[in-house]
């Protein structure tokens, strides 16, 4: 990697930009400066990178030991308030001008928490609380002055976003933190980094992703040419990608190209009103339960294609789907190989064939949720605005639970 290319993430979006084709270290220290003009870096950084890679030594030696005023080592899931707390009160001391992730999930999440507690003297869970959703909300929030450099090693694609979620930790009770905060002003990608993920992360998360591609292109509301457009080129980007880098973890390229389509995966479901549906819906429901959300989609996306296929809601839509993916010519030799008859296959077959390829669990029983949870599973679900929204609206527990035992 030697050419570095440097753009916004999003058309017509100035922020967040998006670098790629030098080392992250490299790409750190020119654009803390030259971006930022940032002197007093806090570091969050992943604990598993920490513990078994150099990157904080090789980041260190680059960008210059002054310029490292504090770091973190991991945080725990779901971002918990007190750790938030603890953070913001060293990047105070600090004086840190400039806060970096290496890692995902909830060290994005985190920062952007942090850098909003920051902007408005947050010391105490009971003041942070007035900064999230709900009627403690205070008025006059002052919007992050601190900036964010993430660089990511899931595809999980936390860092597009201008909304978080922080959880209290005596009641358990995740909270949304939405306007004013801010996502990072500038993405990093390093596929040479993101190669260090464990599998069950980078491809669970990948599906993640061609879940916001299927699931855009398969709406019945909100969607445009422009949105059709973008879920394409994302699916043609990280279908084939995440097969490559499931079959050769060297295939550095294939890394990249999975980091880029996991961008216009973002790109294609946030543009417009976009309603998304009963994959995503159900798939919240699940986190409490313990399943990652991208495991979330590798187990629910095909039954819920196939739920809707079955009440006639986007036959067509799917179909148009299905025919893009098997003109892949990585998906037709995986298809090939698995003997997928796919003049007798729909969208959920298609999928179904590349999850297992991957290696993803495909069924609750794979990820410990047993029979004796749907029940609470699908009340609960009938609560997710994106049930609602699902081609055939989920009204009732029952529809939930057919879906559900497809999987069980």
């Amino acid at each position: 990697m030697s050419q570095e290319t440097v753009r916004p993430a999003f058309e017509g979006r100035e922020r967040p930009i998006l670098a790629h084709g030098v080392s992250f270290p490299t790409a750190v220290a020119r654009h803390t400066e030259d971006i930022f003009n940032a002197s007093r870096v806090y570091v969050i950084c992943s604990r598993t990178l920490a513990r078994t890679t150099d990157t904080l030594g090789r980041l260190t030696a680059t960008l210059g030991p002054d310029k490292v005023v504090g770091r973190r080592i991991g945080m725990k899931s779901h971002t918990l308030w007190s750790e938030v707390l603890e953070i913001t009160a060293e990047a105070r001391a600090a004086q840190a001008d400039l806060i970096l992730t290496i890692g995902a999930g909830s060290l994005t999440d985190g920062a952007k928490i942090i850098a909003l507690a920051l902007a408005n003297e947050i010391r105490t869970p009971e003041e942070l609380g007035t900064l999230a959703e709900g009627p403690n909300k205070r008025k006059n929030i002052k919007a992050p002055t601190v900036p964010i450099i993430s660089v990511p090693t899931s595809l999980s694609a936390g860092e597009y976003s201008n909304f978080a979620g922080g959880t209290e930790d005596s009641s358990k009770r995740k909270y949304s933190f939405q306007t004013p905060i801010c996502g990072p002003e500038l993405v990093i990608l390093d596929p040479e980094l993101a190669q260090t993920t464990p599998d069950s992360i980078w491809l669970s998360t990948g599906v993640r992703a061609v879940d916001h591609c299927i699931e855009t292109l398969c709406a019945v509301v909100g969607t445009t040419t422009s949105s059709d457009e973008l879920a394409q080129r994302a699916l043609s980007l990280l279908v084939p990608g995440l097969l490559r880098c499931k079959k050769d973890h060297a295939d550095r390229e294939a890394y990249l190209q999975c980091q880029l389509g996991s961008v216009e995966a973002m790109a294609a479901c946030t543009s417009g009103s976009i309603e998304l549906g009963a994959s995503h819906g159900i798939g919240h429901q699940l986190g409490p339960l313990g399943v990652g959300h991208g495991e979330t989609s590798c187990i629910l996306l095909p039954a819920v294609c196939k739920y809707n296929a079955k009440y006639n809601a986007n036959r067509d839509q799917q179909d148009k789907v299905r025919q893009f993916l098997i003109k892949d010519p990585v998906v037709s030799q995986v298809l090939r190989a698995r003997s997928v008859d796919v003049n007798a296959s729909d969208l959920g077959d298609i999928l179904d064939a590349i999850i297992r390829e991957l290696g993803m669990p495909r069924t609750l029983g794979d990820v410990r949720v047993g029979r004796d949870q749907l029940d609470g599973l699908a009340a609960n679900s009938l609560h997710d605005r994106w049930c609602k929204t699902n081609p055939v609206p989920l009204k009732e527990k029952s529809q939930v639970l057919e879906i559900l035992e497809m999987v069980v």
